[in-house]
C-alpha cells in the first residue's frame, strides 16, 4: 500500500466517522436498518488508515453493521476516552487497548470477557495466535479477557546509509551491548546521534531481562521494583550511562524541539527504539534506506525484547455484543489480520499471518520484518495488574529525570522504587 492510498484511506475514514458520529449512538438501528457499533483505536493517521482498510472490508461482508471508528492521537487519549465513557455509561463496544493499560478495565468488571466467544466461534480457533500475546490478555490468569491483534515487540531500527558511511557492520542477531555502544559512538557527530529513545520502563526492561534481572519481585503479584540491585542494576546502568556518560542520545533540549522519530526520518539518528507502530510513518522515508535489527545482547546473557501488544476489548454494557463479536473476529481472521500486515502497521498475532509473504516480503520497508518473527520466542511482558499503568507513570517520571541528569544517580534510583511501592497496593496476604 502507498503512502497516496493510505492518505486516501485517512481521508476517508474521517469522512465516514464524522457521518456516523452525526448518526445514532452506538447500537442503535441506522436508516438503512443496520446495528451500529463504535470501535476506538489510537494512533497517527498512518496508522489508523489500517483499521479504516480493516473495517470497510469487514462492512462489505457484514452489510448489516454499520462501524463507527472513532480514532484518537494517543494513548493517553484513549485512556481518557474510555475512563470518561464507563464513568458516564457510555463506553464504545470494542476497542484496542495495549496489555499494560486494560487491567484498571479489567479490575472494575467492565469488560466482557472474549474467551467463550472465542471458544463459540467457527472463524477463529485459540491456537491461531501467538501465545505470548494471549497470556498478557488473560487477566486472571486463566480466561481470556481481550483479543490480541499483534505480537509486535521493541526492536531497532537504523539508518543503513549512515551505518555504511561510518564503515559500521550493520546489526544483526547476537550482536552485543558492545557492538551498540560502538556503533552509537561512532554514528555521534555534530545534529547527528546514535540512538534515540525514550527514558521509560518498558525501553529499560529488555536490558534488564537481557542481562538476567528482573523488573519486578513477583510477575503474578508484583509488590515492588527490582532496579536497584544485580544485574537489573548493571543493564539500568547501560541504559542511563547512554545519555549520562557517552551523550549518543540527543540531550533533553534537543529531543524536545525534533523527537527521535523525526530525527530519525530527517536522517539525523543512526538508531532509533520502537515499536512496530512506527513503520507506516518511517515508509513515508525516500531520502536513504532504512531496516530493523533485534536488540543487542547483555554481555553472557540472552536475547530479551518487551512485548508490545495490543488487542480487541469487548465492553460489558454493550447492547449489541453478538454484531460487535463479529467485527472482533472478523479483525482477527486471516483476511482481517492480511489487511493490517499490509499497513505495516503490527505483528499480527496469528502465527500463520505473521509467517506469510503479506507481512514478510512487503513491497515497502523493512526489508528485515522477520526479525519481528523471529524474535517471538524471547519477548517477555511486564505485569497486566489494575495499578500498572499507575506505576509506570510514576517510574517513567522518575527515569526521565534521571536519563537527563536532572537528579543524582543513587539518589533518584531509591525514589524510583520508593514512590512507586505504594501504587502496588498492599503485599498479598
Amino acid at each position: 500500500m502507498t503512502t497516496r492510498h493510505r492518505a486516501l484511506l485517512v481521508l476517508l475514514a474521517l469522512v465516514a466517522a464524522a457521518c456516523a458520529n452525526r448518526a445514532q449512538p452506538p447500537g442503535a438501528q441506522v436508516a438503512d436498518g443496520a446495528t451500529q457499533v463504535e470501535m476506538v483505536a489510537f494512533g497517527d493517521p498512518e496508522e489508523t488508515a489500517g483499521y479504516q482498510a480493516m473495517i470497510a472490508a469487514f462492512e462489505q461482508a457484514n452489510p448489516d453493521v454499520d462501524v463507527v471508528f472513532a480514532p484518537v492521537a494517543t494513548q493517553d487519549d484513549l485512556l481518557a476516552r474510555l475512563t470518561t465513557g464507563f464513568a458516564g455509561g457510555n463506553p464504545p463496544d470494542t476497542f484496542l487497548i495495549n496489555f499494560r493499560k486494560y487491567g484498571q478495565f479489567a479490575a472494575q468488571g467492565v469488560l466482557e470477557p472474549v474467551q467463550s466467544w472465542l471458544d463459540d466461534s467457527e472463524v477463529i480457533a485459540e491456537e491461531d495466535f501467538a501465545p505470548t500475546a494471549m497470556d498478557a490478555f488473560r487477566f486472571d490468569g486463566e480466561t481470556l479477557t481481550c483479543l490480541p491483534q499483534n505480537v509486535s515487540s521493541l526492536e531497532i531500527y537504523y539508518n543503513v546509509d549512515l551505518f555504511e558511511d561510518a564503515g559500521l557492520p550493520l546489526p544483526e542477531e547476537g550482536w552485543t551491548w558492545d557492538d551498540f555502544l560502538g556503533a552509537a559512538k561512532a554514528l555521534t557527530s555534530g545534529d547527528t546521534y546514535g540512538v534515540g529513545t525514550e527514558a521509560s520502563l518498558i525501553r529499560v526492561a529488555p536490558f534488564v531481562w537481557s542481562s538476567g534481572g528482573e523488573v519486578v519481585d513477583d510477575q503474578e503479584q508484583p509488590t515492588t521494583l527490582t532496579l536497584d540491585t544485580g544485574p537489573a542494576r548493571e543493564a539500568l546502568d547501560f541504559f542511563l550511562d547512554l545519555q549520562t556518560e557517552h551523550g549518543v542520545v540527543p540531550p533533553e533540549q534537543a529531543e524536545q524541539s525534533l523527537d527521535s522519530e523525526s530525527r530519525f526520518i530527517a536522517g539525523q539518528l543512526g538508531m532509533y527504539l520502537n515499536s512496530r507502530k512506527s513503520v507506516p510513518t518511517l515508509r513515508t522515508i525516500d531520502d536513504f534506506t532504512w531496516d530493523v535489527a533485534p536488540l543487542p545482547v547483555a554481555p553472557g546473557g540472552e536475547p530479551a525484547t518487551i512485548l508490545h501488544g495490543d488487542a480487541y476489548c469487548m465492553t460489558a454494557a454493550s447492547q449489541v455484543k453478538d454484531a460487535t463479536w463479529r467485527l472482533v473476529e472478523f479483525a482477527n481472521s486471516v483476511e482481517g489480520q492480511t489487511i493490517l500486515a499490509e499497513s505495516g502497521r503490527t505483528v499480527p498475532s496469528r502465527l500463520d499471518v505473521a509467517s506469510s509473504p503479506a507481512f514478510l516480503e512487503p513491497d515497502e520497508p523493512p526489508a528485515s520484518s522477520e526479525v519481528f518473527v523471529d524474535v517471538i520466542p524471547s519477548i517477555r511482558a511486564t505485569p497486566h495488574t489494575a495499578s500498572w499503568s499507575q506505576v509506570e507513570k510514576e517510574a517513567d517520571n522518575v527515569l526521565t529525570s534521571l536519563f537527563y541528569g536532572r537528579v543524582d544517580r543513587e539518589a533518584g534510583i531509591r525514589q524510583l522504587i520508593e514512590t512507586t511501592r505504594p501504587l502496588f497496593g498492599p503485599p498479598p496476604g
